[in-house]
């Protein structure tokens, strides 16, 4: 395991995992989750003859704490202002859950800083569709906003963590050490707080920064068995980009590339 790595960037620092030499990529992780999410495919990139780096976003510890709860635009514009900070220009960004939506929002604002991107198991919020099943199944997104919401979370030594990847991601029983680098994080009240604080800013009408057409070649991937979203969500997103827009499937639920790293490995390295 790489060492962590720090750098300031957009007002705030930011830790990080570094391996390989190359090109810069970019990963962005969810909720709840970390930099660790993508330790199977981080070295597989590496190897290809890119730099990797995996980053703890705003308020993740050991990444710092914001004084302020973050919305999608800071959001972006902390991958934006994490390009330059780590001495380049330009960058391909792989983000998965709440790091998709930074990665929509940062290839709205800034599309020259990117090259590609690859967004893993949320599509574009153009193609959302508020049927009644659907905003059951996302429910945490208005309960996470609620007082007390991440004291809840936390409870009985974070009860709610493997139940919530169980919910998003039925097919897949992960063992208990899945969630210890998630707990660690959270150890922390200030850091868990912070990532509730991503639910509070939620603007349920999409900013005016995220209705124009994306200028960056872009490929999403949905998971076959994810309880809530389908292939046809990710399509009909189709219309928000200008330029390549590929659709990829593979088995497993919301954490996908969790779920299964070999197989996500093998559908996106010939994409980079």
């Amino acid at each position: 395991m790489p060492e962590i790595k720090y750098v300031e960037a957009n007002g705030l620092r930011f830790a990080y995992l570094e391996q390989g030499t190359g090109p810069l990529v970019l990963l962005v992780h969810g909720f709840p989750d970390t930099a660790h999410t993508w330790s199977h495919v981080q070295p597989l990139i590496a190897a290809k003859g890119y730099r990797t780096v995996a980053i703890w976003t705003r308020g993740y510890a050991p990444s710092a704490i914001p004084k302020q709860d973050a919305d999608l635009e800071t959001l972006g514009r902390d991958i934006l202002e994490l390009i330059p900070a780590l001495g380049e220009t330009t960058a391909i960004i792989i983000g998965h859950d709440w790091g998709a939506g930074a990665s929509y929002a940062a290839a709205s604002l800034g599309p020259e800083r990117i090259a590609k991107m690859i967004v893993v198991g949320v599509p574009h919020t153009a193609s959302y569709v508020p049927l009644p099943w659907r905003l059951w199944g996302i429910r945490h997104f208005v309960m996470y906003q609620w007082r007390g919401a991440a004291k809840r979370f936390a409870k009985d030594d974070f009860a709610a963590l493997p139940k919530i990847y169980k919910r998003w991601n039925p097919t897949w029983t992960p063992p208990a050490e899945e969630f210890a680098a998630v707990r660690e994080a959270f150890s922390n009240p200030e850091s868990l707080d912070a990532a509730f604080g991503y639910y509070r800013k939620i603007q349920f009408r999409p900013q005016e920064f995220l209705r124009k057409r994306i200028e960056v070649p872009t490929v999403v991937v949905s998971g076959t068995d994810d309880p809530n979203l389908t292939r046809k969500d990710y399509e009909r997103a189709r219309k928000m980009f200008a330029k390549d827009y590929v659709v990829e499937e593979m088995p497993g639920g919301h954490f996908m590339h969790r779920e299964h790293p070999e197989a996500f490995a093998k559908l996106l390295l010939p994409h980079l």
